[in-house]
């Protein structure tokens, strides 16, 4: 049963990871059905968004050469988070992953 979850997650798990459009096409889909395997990623792409706001409002106001470093970081876990979701598997983006499943742990 939890394989066939994955397997009808996985395309909306991966749509989530496409910019903040798909990451609202996901949520919308993903309402009736509420997967556990989209849900998940939907949690963690949610996350990620809010990291690349923080990344872009510490290189406006505080250091350009340290919000690039806080952009890097957010992309290099947004390849994470997207590789894990291909490979159907779920893995939490490392130090922050699992801190967003309990943050948003509303949304299904």
């Amino acid at each position: 049963m939890q394989n066939s979850t994955v397997k009808e997650g996985k395309t909306l798990a991966i749509v989530s990871y496409f910019t903040f459009v798909g990451l609202i096409i996901a949520i919308i889909m993903n309402l009736e059905k509420r997967n556990p395997f989209t849900s998940f990623h939907i949690r963690q792409m949610l996350g990620l968004i809010i990291m690349l706001l923080v990344s872009n409002m510490v290189e406006k106001y505080i250091n350009s050469f340290l919000g690039t470093a806080f952009w890097t970081i957010t992309f290099v876990a947004w390849l994470f988070g997207l590789y894990h979701a291909i490979k159907e598997q779920y893995k939490p983006i490392p130090v922050l992953g699992e801190k967003f499943q309990e943050w948003f742990k509303n949304i299904n």
